[in-house]
């Protein structure tokens, strides 16, 4: 017995047919069946039933599915614990991230990893999260980062870093003057949304519902399917607007627009690292998420130190 046809047993049983677990593996049907003949010789009982249309797991086979899946996560945490000390890692790492993650903060982070990893080939598609499910389910993508939980029997979903919306106004707005900025006065000025079904707008107006307060109130004028769009609108004076202030740090750089606190309510979410529950994945990327981890806890503790001495 091997992890190797542990990690095959547990890929058949999660995908339900041989044929569907030979794609996801990247091995011909064949081959998958004679790793779960070499199981099932080794412990001398069958572990799947199978049948024309279905196979089904034995008792045996039910009873040996939960250590498959620990093999696998010891297997996960092993690489994890490795990765900090393996510097010399070559590859293609292939990855799809949701708009706001794919343009605004991936970015900002693949030129310093591809420095220190010089022989990692990354190729990034920016891509809506239906699209990258499909991407990782058809191996396709190594991993997904998205900017909503997803519930998916197949995916592990886990928070890969934080991110809190802010008000963003025109550098000679009024709003700049206030030493404090509540969420009612914002409420008589110009604002823009991202379009309805947005992941930005939703977190938005559920915060604003929680503080009792109808998302209807705003005096909204323009509502835009891109952060760019949005951006480029609070640049001409068109209005105000909720998003990111990781997609403005180089208008704010440049003095085109103010990032501001809002003093009564937060807008806060957490971007989503999704990978596939039976494909293992590449070193490559468990370095690559190992590094937006620490990334993340960095900026968290500046954010910490931010607040202390304001």
């Amino acid at each position: 017995m091997n992890f190797h046809q542990l990690h095959i047993f547990y890929t058949v049983a999660e995908k339900g047919s041989f044929s569907a677990a030979a794609q996801a593996l990247h091995m011909t049907q064949p081959a998958v069946t004679m790793q779960i003949q070499s199981l099932e010789d080794y412990f001398g009982t069958k572990l799947i039933h199978r049948s024309t249309k279905k196979i089904e797991l034995s008792e045996a086979g039910e009873a040996l599915l939960p250590y498959a899946l620990r093999s696998m996560e010891l297997f996960r945490e092993t690489d994890e614990a490795v990765a900090a000390y393996t510097d010399r890692l070559q590859g293609r790492l292939l990855i799809g991230a949701s708009l706001t993650i794919g343009e605004y903060v991936l970015p900002r982070l693949l030129g310093p990893f591809g420095k220190k990893y010089p022989d990692i080939s990354i190729v990034m598609n920016v891509m809506n999260t239906t699209q990258i499910v499909e991407g990782i389910m058809k191996n396709q993508l190594n991993f997904g980062m998205i900017e909503a939980p997803l519930s998916h029997p197949d995916l592990i979903v886990e928070p890969g870093m934080h991110d809190e919306l802010k008000l963003i106004v025109p550098a000679q707005h009024p709003l700049v003057l206030l030493q404090e900025v509540k969420l009612e006065d914002i409420l008589e000025y110009p604002i823009i949304v991202r379009e309805k079904g947005s992941g930005t707008r939703q977190v938005m107006e559920d915060a604003m519902k929680d503080k009792g307060i109808e998302p209807s109130s705003l005096n909204t004028v323009m509502e835009l399917g891109s952060t760019g769009a949005i951006k480029s609108a609070v640049e001409a004076g068109v209005g105000i607007t909720i998003i990111s202030p990781y997609s403005v740090k180089h208008e704010v750089a440049l003095g085109l627009v103010k990032v501001l606190d809002l003093k009564d309510i937060t807008f806060s979410r957490e971007f989503y690292e999704v990978y596939s529950k039976s494909s293992m994945l590449p070193i490559s990327a468990v370095t690559f998420l190992n590094y937006l981890k620490k990334y993340a806890q960095d900026l968290d503790v500046i954010g910490r130190i931010g607040q202390s001495t304001s």
